[in-house]
């Protein structure tokens, strides 16, 4: 078969390159993308001896054709990107060795070549996230007035805008509730009542030491499967006291056994504005992690709540992420966070880790809000037989 003007234009460009003559080169890929103008290779051939003979401007506009031709052509892609880098043009650089990047991702084989020049890529970029990290910190550090919600929640816009950060979603297995802040900790200004719980520690933490001395029956794994339920991620937990846990309060009922021999954590638990959803709320109980045991990443069922946690055992080792933020427990101190976004614990040390976990409303909430969650199950209990948690 003959060859077509376009591949006979094209040969001898490719010869031309072979012999270091640009100039021969681009009059021959030119004649080739005249003869064939919907050929994108033509024109990244055409970019390619533009770029050897130093003509930035002809590099351009080929590349710009054949992306015109299609915009997911990687090799156009990863020229441009190197074109504006050489250029210094840095913002539309980093725009586009991200989408490089992300085109990247989708092949399925890279060649050593095409993979030290992404390496590098990233390594500018690097570079170029650092410029512009270093002029946020500037800009933002001129502004002292903020509160802890908005200084957590410019931190958060400036890290994702910067490529830091990733954006967790509420993820429920039960009830979500529309349009509350997804946020990984809330705030402790909107918990009023923390001093006066971690007043308690001392007292607390002396129960809780009686309490794991006390007969296994007080204390069980947290996980227990069902029978039938296949292998997964919390297989390793299932049965074992390695996360083990001991109600005070359990789906809004007491444990009498175990508030009787706590009666100054029972008491605590009793003055504090938490979660009351009859049959759901509140849960409230000791929760301990033996040494070098793990929680894996998991999510709530609702977001209409509030996870309390009053730290009371934890040695050097231990941590705990919510999102994209990692925070350790400090004994005697309280936090509050969202379980509904992805979160885990571990305990790597060779002591025990203990915390007290507890039930708040989701602080979202309005006070008619928090009626209408309550209303809603009871409606819900009440028309269907067999109604319960969920």
């Amino acid at each position: 078969m003959a060859s077509s003007p376009a591949q006979i234009a094209n040969a001898e460009g490719v010869a031309a390159l072979r012999k270091g003559d640009a100039s021969a080169a681009i009059a021959a890929f030119a004649r080739a993308t005249a003869a064939d103008p919907a050929a994108g290779p033509l024109w990244r051939n055409l970019a390619h001896a533009h770029r050897l003979a130093g003509d930035a401007d002809g590099e351009r506009a080929a590349l710009n054709q054949a992306l015109a031709i299609d915009q997911r052509d990687f090799a156009a892609q990863l020229r441009m990107a190197q074109l504006h880098e050489r250029l210094g043009e840095e913002t539309q650089a980093l725009m586009t060795w991200s989408g490089v990047q992300q085109l990247a991702a989708a092949l399925p084989v890279l060649s050593p070549d095409v993979a030290a020049e992404l390496a590098a890529g990233e390594r500018y970029c690097e570079g170029l996230r650092a410029k512009l990290a270093a002029a946020a910190e500037a800009a933002l550090a001129a502004d002292r007035a903020r509160d802890e919600t908005e200084e957590r929640r410019v931190r958060a816009f400036v890290d994702h805008a910067l490529g830091r950060r990733q954006v967790y979603h509420n993820q429920c297995a039960g009830v979500f509730y529309p349009f509350l802040p997804e946020d990984e900790y809330f705030d402790r200004r909107h918990f009023a009542w923390f001093e006066q719980l971690e007043a308690a520690t001392p007292d607390i933490q002396a129960e809780l030491r009686s309490l794991l001395d006390a007969p296994e029956d007080l204390i069980r794994p947290y996980v227990r499967f069902e029978a039938g339920t296949p292998e997964n991620e919390w297989s390793p937990l299932d049965g074992s006291l390695d996360w083990s846990a001991c109600f005070l309060w359990e789906y809004g009922e007491p444990h009498r056994a175990v508030l009787d021999r706590c009666p100054k954590t029972a008491a605590v638990l009793e003055s504090l504005p938490l979660a009351r959803i009859p049959g759901r709320a509140p849960n409230a109980f000791f929760s301990v992690l033996r040494p070098h045991s793990k929680i894996p990443p998991h999510t709530g069922v609702t977001n209409t709540r509030a996870i309390v946690h009053l730290a009371l055992e934890v040695p050097p080792g231990c941590g705990f992420r919510v999102g994209n933020e990692t925070r350790e427990w400090v004994e005697g101190k309280a936090f509050a966070f969202d379980d509904s976004i992805e979160h885990e614990a571990w305990n790597d040390s060779d002591q025990r880790r203990a915390v007290l976990i507890i039930d708040a409303w989701n602080p979202h909430l309005s006070a008619r809000e928090q009626d209408a969650v309550v209303r809603y199950f009871a409606a819900a209990d009440g028309a269907l037989t067999g109604g319960g948690p969920g």
